[in-house]
C-alpha cells in the first residue's frame, strides 16, 4: 500500500515540475497566457499529491496500535478477524 501511494506521489510531483519547466521553456514562446495557465494547474498539484500520499486504503487501520485496554483490543481484533500475539 505504502509503495503504491509513494509512486503516485512522485508521479504527480514529477508532472508538476514537468509542467513548470515546459511552460516557461517552450510554451511561453508561443503563448504566455497558456504558460501561466499551465503554472496554475501545476500549482494545484502539490496539495493533491500530499492528499494522495496520505490517504488511507481500505485495509489500513488507524487503531492498529494496541490501545492499552486488553478487552478493547481483543474486541477490535475479533471484529477484524485478526489474532493478536499474546
Amino acid at each position: 500500500m505504502y509503495a503504491r501511494r509513494r509512486h503516485r506521489y512522485f508521479a504527480l510531483m514529477g508532472l508538476c515540475i514537468g509542467l513548470f519547466v515546459l511552460a516557461w521553456s517552450v510554451v511561453r514562446l508561443w503563448s504566455v497566457p497558456v504558460a501561466v495557465g499551465m503554472c496554475v494547474v501545476a500549482m494545484v498539484i502539490p496539495p493533491v499529491a500530499a492528499m494522495v500520499a496520505n490517504r488511507r486504503g481500505p485495509d489500513d487501520r488507524w487503531w492498529d496500535d494496541p490501545s492499552g485496554d486488553p478487552q478493547s483490543d481483543e474486541w477490535w481484533d475479533e471484529l477484524d478477524g485478526r489474532k493478536r500475539p499474546r
